[in-house]
């Protein structure tokens, strides 16, 4: 009898829209990331300085933070599966317009592609709570790696693609992904539309309103989140530079750095829904995180030449990082609408925080005049992580199932 219902929820699983979401999640990041493979020739065609091209990756993650209440509103009114399509056609839009014309439309550009993609950020997550019902944990995983695959690829992809065509049709040849995300994110609607009899799925159970800014669960999600963010993009920004300075390696042999960071991620948003399955304590899961983020600050600083095994290890815990917290938001959240307000508060003030993550790294190196005190943050922000993440992620996972 198990491996009948076992069976049966796997052929439950709306797979063309699974793999939309997926599709959907390597446009979330890739286009922010196109821009850093062709800066030089970006600044140098358009004639501005090196600040100018660092906002066109720094306006969108701002943008993240600020613009997630707003993006709530628009999930909200325009229903999750829309908002998705909408997240969508503004990528591609922003893709194009920050491929054309001048700085200015770059900029405008690339405020386009932060909005759109601030939508796709919160209501993805809705989807996954929604329509992937007791493999919530395994999409999730997948999602976020899907995420660090799609930097990957435009990271890997970009630069020999300008080669051929110049950065303009480099940066526009990334809409063909989002072409195809759209094709299939339909393609899945309608079949799961078809298969439901063409008939709305039924309302959720009235729940208590009760804001989520009053849920202090929810303030250390937003906490951890922040933390985590913080620690990836300031490292992110800044682990090729430190490793160049400190163990003389050449740009290209620093690069490989970012490269394990990036891979690494894979492996640890796979791991946390195997960790949460088996010690059934996302709580634990956390601080196993952290600890494990943790390596690369007291790494480099006690044995820098081991940098290669700090990269990895801290690949698998921000991958890690970012899936538990995706888990505990919708483990936390009783229905729809709390999974949704709930997904742009934490992601909402985590990404306002996150933003700052490479200006304070920097600023503490230019400061100090060395390394020590910018792994210093990153380790402070980490433990903030621990801190207000592990008693916020939630306990017993069966104690939660059968509170719900």
């Amino acid at each position: 009898m198990g491996t009948g219902v076992r069976t049966t929820a796997r052929a439950a699983v709306p797979g063309l829209l699974l793999a939309g979401v997926l599709l959907v999640a390597l446009n979330l990041r890739g286009p922010l990331i196109a821009v850093a493979p062709v800066a030089g020739e970006l600044r140098d065609d358009l004639a501005v300085g090196a600040g100018t091209v660092g906002l066109l990756t720094s306006i969108p993650v701002l943008l993240f933070g600020l613009a997630a209440p707003l993006a709530s509103w628009v999930i909200a009114r325009a229903g999750t599966h829309r908002a998705v399509l909408l997240a969508m056609l503004g990528v591609l839009a922003g893709t194009l317009l920050r491929s054309v014309g001048d700085v200015r439309t770059a900029l405008a550009g690339t405020v386009v592609l932060g909005l759109a993609i601030t939508v796709g950020n919160v209501v993805v997550p809705v989807v996954i709570g929604r329509d992937f019902p007791g493999v919530t944990h395994v999409v999730t995983a997948a999602y976020t790696s899907a995420l660090n695959l799609g930097a990957t690829l435009t990271t890997t992809l970009t630069a020999p693609l300008a080669d051929l065509v110049g950065w303009r049709w480099a940066l526009a040849s990334w809409g063909l992904l989002v072409g195809v995300a759209c094709l299939v994110w339909t393609a899945g609607l309608r079949r799961q539309a078809a298969r439901a009899g063409g008939a709305p799925p039924p309302p959720p159970p009235p729940a208590d309103a009760r804001p989520v800014w009053r849920q202090p669960a929810v303030w250390g999600l937003t906490l951890a989140f922040a933390a985590q963010a913080f620690s990836y993009y300031g490292v992110t920004a800044w682990l090729p530079t430190l490793l160049a300075d400190e163990q003389g390696l050449s740009r290209s042999a620093a690069g490989v750095s970012s490269s394990l960071f990036q891979v690494f991620a894979v492996a640890g948003a796979f791991a946390v829904p195997a960790l949460v399955a088996w010690w059934r304590r996302p709580s634990a899961v956390l601080l196993a995180v952290t600890a494990t983020w943790a390596t690369l600050p007291v790494g480099l600083l006690a044995a820098p030449g081991l940098w290669p095994l700090w990269c990895a290890l801290a690949g698998v815990a921000q991958g890690g990082g970012l899936t538990v917290v995706f888990i505990a938001i919708v483990a936390r959240s009783r229905d729809l609408a709390e999974n949704r307000r709930t997904s742009a508060m934490v992601q909402g003030g985590g990404y306002a925080v996150a933003a700052t993550g490479p200006l304070v790294v920097g600023a503490a190196h230019d400061v100090s005049g060395a390394w020590t005190v910018p792994m210093l943050v990153v380790l402070g922000a980490i433990v903030v992580m621990a801190v207000a993440g592990g008693p916020s992620a939630g306990g017993r996972t069966e104690e939660r199932s059968s509170r719900g």
